[in-house]
């Protein structure tokens, strides 16, 4: 099978395109150019005109609004993919929130709402969209969130979601042991420090980018090309053997104390 047929007739849900910078639309144009057949999700009414040129690009078979905190939705983006397609092959979950106040100050004085939010947004979504997808993966399948070195180290700044990207990790361990029997694989993936629109929500995040260049043992930061490449291997066979772990894509950067 050549490079570019190796997920050929795999199907796949990516949710988290915000623009052609975002870690999500990374992995979707490297999983589309293997052959992936997609469905891409948008936020709401106002993000649709960014991400829909983008979807239609990659020749997405769907196009679907998801916002999480909308009660019904996540339901309706799986029924209709299962309409679509009656199975999924991979998920790619590349979203998080936190309300800025609570991020932006320290974790000792987070509010229980913006922690609860943080948690249903950043965390909880992917146990449910997991829960969602598990009947759709008769052949079995794959299950991808994007996560943070921040979980688990302290990182200046990364402050409330330090917690909640860790929490996200242990999910994923958890579903991993769960679903492992139906052939199932779950992964975190943790890209190092990106200039992407979701952080540009932390505070002086370009001296985190700075620091990063200068410690990361390759003296530079990754790009959404890169993640991608990875993204794909955890989805495509070549993967079979691995489950529960957190694949870290940042130069090296966690290597080094």
């Amino acid at each position: 099978m050549r490079i570019g047929d190796m997920l050929r007739g795999r199907k796949g849900l990516i949710v988290g395109v915000a623009n052609a910078d975002s870690i999500a639309f990374g992995s979707a144009a490297t999983l589309r150019e293997l052959g992936a057949d997609l469905a891409v999700t948008y936020l709401n009414e106002k993000a649709e005109p960014f991400v829909r040129p983008l979807a239609e690009a990659l020749g997405a078979e769907l196009i679907l609004p998801l916002d999480v905190e909308t009660p019904g939705q996540m339901e309706a983006v799986f029924d209709a993919v299962r309409a679509k397609w009656g199975r999924l092959d991979f998920l790619v979950h590349s979203i998080a929130f936190a309300p800025r106040d609570d991020l932006h100050g320290r974790v000792v004085d987070c509010s229980l709402a913006g922690f609860q939010q943080a948690m249903a947004v950043s965390c909880h979504s992917f146990i449910a969209m997991a829960r969602l997808a598990e009947p759709l993966m008769t052949d079995g399948g794959a299950l991808l969130t994007m996560t943070y070195h921040g979980a688990d180290k302290v990182v200046q700044n990364y402050n409330m979601m330090g917690p909640v990207k860790a929490a996200l990790e242990a999910s994923v361990r958890y579903l991993a042991a769960e679903l492992g029997p139906q052939r199932i694989r779950v992964h975190a993936v943790s890209p190092g420090p990106l200039l992407t629109r979701a952080s540009s929500g932390i505070a002086e995040f370009k001296d985190l980018i700075d620091d990063a260049i200068e410690r990361a043992p390759s003296r530079r930061i990754v790009n959404i090309a890169e993640v991608g490449r990875v993204v794909a291997f955890l989805v495509s066979g070549a993967s079979s053997g691995m489950t529960g772990d957190t694949i870290y894509v940042d130069a090296g950067l966690n290597i080094v104390a």
